[in-house]
């Protein structure tokens, strides 16, 4: 392989500085190596270029074969002048782009973390895999999305080894980006086909989130039955389809439930068993909802209620918009700040959990909205 890279380097590279060529050591000393480059003349590596790679150079015997990149066509002396360092990592880079384009999947062992994900290295070219770009069973189910503890929870993979795709090449900026998803997406894709807009499902809950909740939920019947009739010494299992033997999702937050939901614990928990219904297939990733399989409490809202209306509601919440008033279960309006003077003003005049009398200003059931005013 090493072979074919360089003479793939060497065809792009004609013999000028630069260019990547093959040697054979023939004499050393203490701070020189001298090439032999055949048709090509005499190389040296010396100087600065032989102390950036001193280990390397004590560890090379006569007659062992070398890469080097020429960084001087002739020096006063008639030798070519090279870098083993340069050429290194030239290679390096070849090797990492075959492996993208072949989307290989390789073996990482993770060095440390910072907040937005995993560091580690790849043939001596420092490597990123993101957070988002982790596997679904190894993304941080932080339910503040607190960035301490995000980074807590991702500390927990240092030293340990995850087998990742290359998604992007950063040359410019010696660097990697990985992802760990990436490699069982094909799998996941043929999965979802099994999948449409509107079904129904049914999963557990694994994990909670500032943004939503995950749920995890297993292949529907008849495709483990097509597995098991494709090997008939099996039975139906949703093993068989390895690391997509189940589908997991998310239900955003807005998605929880018809009232706002301001933390996901309050609605569902991690271990509980419920069901919803997909609403999006997009990108290999499944967006589930619980309200949906709920009655929606604004379909009666504007029978019950019109504009001019005086109700009472409690005061549940305030915000630099207004003060938020459940006038009925599940049924917040607003009551803005520009009905008062400000916002120290609108404080004085009501308080969390008090009820008080509303005049309804404005209702839009379609957009869940309902604007009030309060009665003094």
């Amino acid at each position: 392989m090493i072979k074919e890279i360089i003479k793939k380097v060497s065809e792009t590279n004609p013999l000028s500085v630069g260019s990547t060529v093959e040697g054979k050591v023939v004499a050393r000393d203490r701070s020189s190596l001298f090439i032999d480059l055949g048709i090509n003349g005499t190389g040296i590596i010396y100087g600065r270029e032989f102390y950036n790679v001193k280990d390397i150079a004590k560890s090379l015997e006569i007659g062992d074969k070398v890469h080097a990149k020429i960084v001087e066509l002739e020096n006063d002396e008639g030798y070519r002048e090279l870098s083993l360092k340069d050429a290194t990592k030239e290679i390096s880079w070849q090797r990492l782009r075959e492996m993208r384009d072949s989307e290989q999947i390789i073996n990482v062992r993770v060095t440390g973390v910072n907040k937005g994900g995993l560091l580690t290295s790849l043939d001596g070219i420092q490597a990123f895999l993101p957070v988002s770009q982790l596997a679904p069973e190894h993304y941080p189910r932080v339910a503040d999305a607190d960035k301490q503890k995000i980074l807590k929870e991702l500390q927990k993979f240092i030293g340990k080894t995850l087998e990742v795709k290359i998604l992007d090449l950063l040359a410019e900026e010696n660097k990697l980006i990985l992802s760990e998803k990436a490699k069982s997406e094909e799998k996941t894709k043929e999965v979802l086909k099994n999948y449409k807009k509107g079904d129904l499902i049914e999963g557990e809950i694994t994990g909670i989130a500032d943004f939503g909740a995950f749920i995890k939920f297993p292949l529907p019947a008849e495709s483990l039955a097509k597995e098991s009739q494709s090997n008939e010494n099996e039975p139906a299992s949703a093993e068989g389809y390895g690391e997509a033997k189940q589908i997991e999702g998310l239900i955003h937050i807005s998605e929880l439930d018809w009232q706002l939901v301001e933390n996901p614990a309050e609605v569902v928990k991690v271990g509980e068993t419920v069901k919803a219904q997909i609403i999006n297939i997009n990108n290999n990733q499944v967006f589930l909802s619980l309200k949906a399989l709920k009655q929606n409490p604004w379909e009666e809202v504007e029978k019950q209620y019109k504009k001019g209306d005086v109700i009472k509601g409690k005061v549940t919440k305030f915000s630099t918009f207004g003060a938020f008033v459940e006038i009925a279960p599940k049924i917040r309006g607003l009551c803005h700040i520009s009905e008062f003077e400000s916002k120290e003003k609108m404080e004085e005049q009501l308080k969390i959990g008090e009820t008080y009398d509303f005049q309804v200003l404005l209702i839009e059931p379609k957009e869940h909205r309902m604007s009030l005013k309060l009665v003094k």
